[in-house]
């Protein structure tokens, strides 16, 4: 399409507008010029929304607005808008809502029909150019549309008036009346583990999500009461999935999701807020099951991470990696043929690895049977008595076979890796790599999570109330304007400072954290409703195009972890270092503004369990004071074992004066005598009670054993 004129995309920042530039459809951006066009012709809005690692939105790309015919009945009878899901997540969640509504389904592509003033009144996700698959072809729906507007229109204002009302009172969660307590909790993971399948990990059959935040609980359960049901739930989900397709065995790092329940055949897109949360997945439940295998696919996580998805001499973490190489490819990168392995392979390297990965003749993909998705079917144990070679033989072979398909693979096209860094998916991972460094001991993720954060917060954040959404576009490229921070920028960003505060002692990253989250609740708290909603109240009335008149309160997590609970956990964290009560307050109200109706999202609603966990649970701090191996040994002892409500804080003697603390811990700090002559030593509080400074391992875990 490059030979055609250019459409009002080119001026876009977007990787995924930019790619539909040269489509005959005069496609506008998100703005008040795509309104206002559409009111002045008196046309209905096709609004179109995907993501450029979406493969059915490429599809509708090539089948229907690369068509010359199609264009242009579209630009005759519509104003059409396309929309960015991961730049706009505002204008998708309205959208999808609406469209669910109407439909009863949601994804992208999301194809909605909208009134001028951008109320919509018909729509779907995926149509096809041509009826079939059972749905409708797109031109006949075009046709329609522009015929119930032009002959029906009363319909569809009728259409379009109650579609609104059902996205104003299904995005606007309201349920007081329930009890915060720990009961609450057992009700949300009781339904989780409901969902669990036994057989092959994870929640409910195909497709699967791996949904984090309800492992993160499943772990925290298991810990805190020692229920077997949530451990065994957790650690066979996370054995599963590592062992699937989902995971790539040689590079590392998760696929978005399952087709099938046995986690063998993925979407192969690679998310980076689906990796930062599964990373913090396996370093939890590192920290208290101790398997080595966990550890393994943490640290193999991060090494994907770090090889394709981060910048690494300034920072930043890339958003997506794509799928496919052209619509004709269904993760052809991912997967081999028998011929293909065999063929860079030596036949002593393809016993051990043909048969551990499952390749064979006949594979796993519909559009070419013969080619493998690689999962474990087999132990190397297994696999080693089958060839008849010792255990140890079998290992080196397996580790030869994978640097060598691993080799070969990185020689093919690689899929597109959009390089755009969000805030609140790099704050997510900068959170997610200071848990795996402080966990696995690895500085040199520490090292590059403090300086993406560095970066977002010289770059995204004006230092006092604006935070952007985006903190760089591919090849630096400026938008016309920038997207404003929503409330899940706003309450990631603080936990990353937080976060950062811990691993450094660095009073700049606290203050920031207060300062953030102070203009968080100044700009997202709804005090009469008491919870957050996602975009900031103050925006001007007239800015609020479309459906985003609709003020969303989010409590699901679908897929990251929801903006209210995670918001409230933030200003619980920070209540407990500052003493800031009406932090604690506002997190209470939020919390209690669902307590009616939470317990039915179950699955979706694992973070809102954490976060009530870390509202009635006393917080545990331990302090770790010192340098060297002493102090490292103290500070490994004290983060043994995941607790939502266990704060380790590593700093150094200087480092413990009134103006580097902050105020309750430095409060606290002062009141406990320091023993004198110790190269290190740890201080265990719970609540604002802290028990006698200690110095050694033993003594420690005493301390430990009788808070935790």
């Amino acid at each position: 399409m490059t030979d055609s004129p250019l459409n009002l995309l080119d001026q876009s920042a977007s990787s995924y507008l930019r790619s539909a530039r040269h489509q005959p459809v005069r496609w506008h951006p998100w703005g008040e010029e795509a309104f206002a066009r559409a009111q002045a012709e008196d046309k209905p809005i096709l609004l179109d929304i995907g993501a450029v690692w979406c493969h059915w939105c490429h599809v509708m790309d090539r089948e229907s607005y690369e068509d010359a015919e199609l264009a242009g009945i579209l630009n005759e009878h519509f104003v059409a808008v396309k929309v960015d899901r991961d730049e706009r997540p505002d204008v998708d969640a309205r959208y999808q809502a609406a469209v669910s509504a109407i439909s009863g389904q949601g994804g992208w592509p999301l194809t909605a029909f909208l009134t001028p003033a951008g109320i919509p009144f018909f729509g779907g996700t995926y149509f096809p150019a041509d009826d079939r698959y059972g749905r409708p072809g797109f031109k006949r729906v075009l046709l329609t549309m522009a015929q119930v507007w032009r002959d029906r229109r009363e319909e569809a204002l009728e259409s379009a008036t109650s579609v609104m009302a059902a996205v104003e009172q299904n995005e606007n969660f309201s349920g007081r009346g329930g009890d915060l307590n720990l009961a609450l909790v057992e009700k949300i993971s009781g339904s989780i583990l409901k969902q669990f399948d036994s057989r092959n990990g994870g929640f409910g059959s195909q497709p699967k999500f791996p949904h984090p935040g309800a492992i993160d609980l499943l772990v925290e359960i298991a810990t805190r009461t020692g229920s077997e049901e949530a451990r065994d739930a957790a650690m066979l989900t996370l054995a599963k999935m590592s062992q699937g397709g989902v995971y790539d065995q040689l590079a590392g790092g998760f696929h978005r999701y399952s087709v099938d329940e046995r986690w063998v055949v993925p979407h192969f897109e690679k998310m980076l807020y689906d990796n930062t949360e599964l990373l913090r997945n396996y370093v939890h439940a590192y920290q208290s099951f101790v398997k080595p295998e966990f550890a393994h696919v943490a640290g193999e996580i991060i090494r994907w991470l770090d090889g394709t998805m981060t910048d690494r001499e300034r920072g930043g973490f890339y958003g997506s990696q794509d799928a496919d190489i052209d619509l004709d490819d269904d993760g052809d990168y991912f997967t081999w043929t028998k011929a293909e392995a065999q063929a860079v392979l030596t036949p002593e390297e393809w016993a051990v690895a043909g048969r551990y990965w499952d390749i064979g003749d006949l594979g796993d993909m519909h559009h070419n049977p013969q080619k493998n998705v690689l999962h474990i079917r087999f132990s190397v144990a297994d696999v080693a008595k089958e060839a008849g070679i010792l255990l140890e033989e079998a290992v080196e072979r397996l580790s030869a076979a994978r640097n060598v398909l691993l080799k070969a693979r990185q020689a093919r096209l690689t899929p597109f890796i959009d390089r755009t860094m969000y805030t609140s998916w790099n704050a997510m991972a900068v959170t997610a790599y200071l848990e795996a460094a402080k966990v696995l001991r690895l500085d040199s993720a520490r090292e590059f999570a403090l300086k993406t954060l560095d970066r977002l917060l010289v770059q995204a954040w004006d230092g006092a109330g604006e935070l952007a959404h985006v903190i760089a576009y591919p090849d630096d490229k400026s938008p016309a304007s920038r997207v404003a921070g929503n409330l899940d920028d706003f309450a990631f960003t603080v936990h990353a400072c937080v976060d950062a505060w811990l691993a450094t002692g660095k009073i700049a990253y606290y203050r920031a954290a207060m300062t953030l989250a102070q203009a968080m609740v100044d700009r997202f708290f709804d005090r009469t409703a008491g919870a957050f909603v996602d975009t900031a109240l103050d925006t001007k009335e007239d800015a609020r195009l479309g459906a985003l008149t609709a003020r969303r309160k989010p409590l699901q997590d679908a897929p990251t972890p929801a903006g209210n609970p995670t918001a409230a956990s933030a200003l619980l964290r920070l209540e407990a270092l500052s003493g800031k009560t009406d932090f604690r307050e506002i997190a209470e109200d939020t919390l209690g503004s669902f307590a009616g109706i939470v317990e039915h999202f179950g699955l979706y609603a694992g973070s809102y369990a954490l976060a009530l966990e870390r509202l009635l649970l006393e917080p545990i701090q331990v302090v770790i004071v010192g340098r060297g191996a002493e102090a490292s040994k103290l500070e490994a002892l004290a983060t043994a074992r995941f607790a939502v409500n266990k704060t380790v804080i590593r700093l150094q003697a200087r480092q413990l004066t009134a103006e580097n603390l902050p105020e309750a811990l430095a409060e606290t700090l002062t009141q406990v005598p320091h023993p004198e002559g110790e190269s290190a030593w740890a201080l265990v509080c719970r609540g604002r009670t802290c028990m006698a400074p200690v110095s050694d391992s033993e003594r420690l875990l005493e301390a430990l054993e009788t808070t935790v």
